[in-house]
């Protein structure tokens, strides 16, 4: 019961990040590097101040890091830069479509390369989960930018690598912290871009809404994340995430008092239905394994 609360969290916040990316850069017309900047900053001092009081001295976390820690560092800011670079190119069906294909293939593939095929449980888990999303996203996406796809497939593949680390991660807390911290070294490589083509354009409730996305639902919610991962077959944690994009429409549904197609239904019923197959297939490999 405890791994589902944790799971639903990490994924409402993750839909939550989703709205709060697309107020600041959207609504507001933020700048992709001050959101950037601000989202992993405070998202870092939010787990250094959690983790100190916990008891642990956050220096000496930091001294011990590894060339793997570095490795989770440069994925998270690779996600959180391409992420919020695609989003001003791409309409959000269309980088939704872009991003959440570009996590299940390399998830996918680094399961087949691990010599774990799908079992026909997950194959059909995953076939409905990833239709019902390609069903209520496709209608709405226009034609991508192509630049804009080239980022959100790097955002995409980041993400699914830093996801793939967490599944070794046996102190949650500590690691995402680090990850964090590791993280704003890289955003010396975002300064050059205020000068040659996106100046700073930010006002308070922008950054009210970076700072909420990143101390909030980026650092607490990754924090979950990696909490539940090692518990997770690869395939799992992938097909899982198709639900986020559906989360943040409902959100914005709710929150707008839109109406509730029946596209917007049988879209989530496909994919709730696929994500129980594919758990499904993962807890039977489980059982039939030695």
């Amino acid at each position: 019961m405890q791994l589902v609360m944790f799971i639903s969290l990490a994924l409402l916040a993750f839909a939550g990040n989703s709205i709060l990316c697309r107020l600041a850069l959207n609504l507001h017309q933020m700048d992709a590097n001050s959101f950037t900047l601000i989202r992993l900053i405070s998202g870092a001092f939010m787990l250094a101040l959690l983790v100190a009081l916990k008891g642990h001295s956050v220096p000496r976390l930091m001294k011990d890091s590894s060339s793997q820690d570095w490795l989770r560092g440069a994925y998270l800011f690779l996600y959180a830069a391409g992420f919020s670079y695609a989003y001003l190119l791409l309409d959000t069906a269309a980088g939704a479509l872009v991003l959440f294909g570009a996590v299940q293939f390399t998830m996918l593939a680094k399961q087949i390369l691990s010599g774990q095929r799908p079992n026909t449980f997950e194959l059909m888990g995953m076939t409905m989960a990833m239709g019902g999303f390609i069903y209520w996203a496709l209608p709405d996406a226009q034609r991508p930018s192509l630049l804009g796809s080239a980022l959100m497939v790097l955002a995409g593949m980041a993400w699914a690598f830093y996801t793939l680390a967490g599944k070794h991660s046996r102190h949650a807390d500590l690691d995402t912290c680090k990850n964090f911290i590791l993280s704003l070294p890289f955003l010396c490589l975002l300064l050059p871009a205020y000068w040659l083509w996106s100046p700073a354009n930010f006002n308070g409730q922008s950054v009210m809404l970076a700072l909420a996305s990143g101390a909030i639902t980026s650092a607490l919610g990754y924090w979950l994340w990696y909490r539940v991962l090692p518990s997770l077959s690869t395939l799992s944690a992938g097909v899982l995430q198709l639900s986020v994009p559906i989360l943040a429409a409902l959100g914005g549904l709710i929150w707008a008092h839109e109406h509730i197609s029946l596209r917007f239904l049988l879209a989530s019923f496909l994919i709730l239905a696929g994500i129980l197959l594919v758990i499904l297939g993962a807890n039977r490999r489980k059982t039939v394994l030695p």
